[in-house]
């Protein structure tokens, strides 16, 4: 999965707001807010293609004293949020 074009990462205030840019401002209406792990996810997805399983692992190498089941709904959840605001594809 990868970060659709026309969308950028935006820190705002110390919030991190994922907005649509370009052709896909008039139809992509609202802003997504992450936190810091998803600013993280967000700018790996941002970079390359990655499956779930590879950004749990990235994850798991960022933080400290932290396992893959710790991480793995935080990253489910990430994922579903972003595909059901159509901000990511496969």
């Amino acid at each position: 999965m990868k970060i659709k074009e026309g969308f950028v990462l935006e820190e705002v205030g110390g919030a991190y707001l994922a907005v649509a840019v370009g052709a896909l401002a008039g139809s992509f209406n609202g802003m997504v807010r992450l936190n810091g792990t998803g600013a993280f996810l967000w700018n790996l997805l941002n970079e390359k293609d990655y499956t779930r399983e590879e950004l749990v692992c990235e994850v798991v190498k960022a933080y400290e004293n932290v396992t893959a089941e710790d991480v793995l709904p935080g990253v489910v959840a990430f994922e579903e949020k972003l595909r059901a605001a159509g901000i990511i594809e496969d």
